[in-house]
């Protein structure tokens, strides 16, 4: 997938969660990329993360930070 492609759906999703009530926004982005994305797309994801994260809404750095953790 194109880096650009993924970091829109990416922030798409930030942006849903954003929009729900609670403060675990991050968790939440985290979840459904785990429950919804294929492995290479999360790894890709990840990498992008390492690379810097450009145009990447922090509630999704965030999430991949999570998504480590969970690791």
């Amino acid at each position: 997938m194109s880096p650009e492609k993924m970091v829109y759906m990416a922030n798409q999703i930030a942006t849903f969660f954003k929009t729900q009530p609670g403060e675990d926004v991050a968790a939440r982005v985290a979840a459904h990329i785990h429950d919804f994305w294929e492995p290479r797309m999360r790894d890709q994801l990840c990498a992008h993360v390492d690379a810097g994260g450009a145009g990447l809404d922090p509630a999704v750095i965030a999430a991949v930070a999570e998504l480590r953790a969970g690791a």
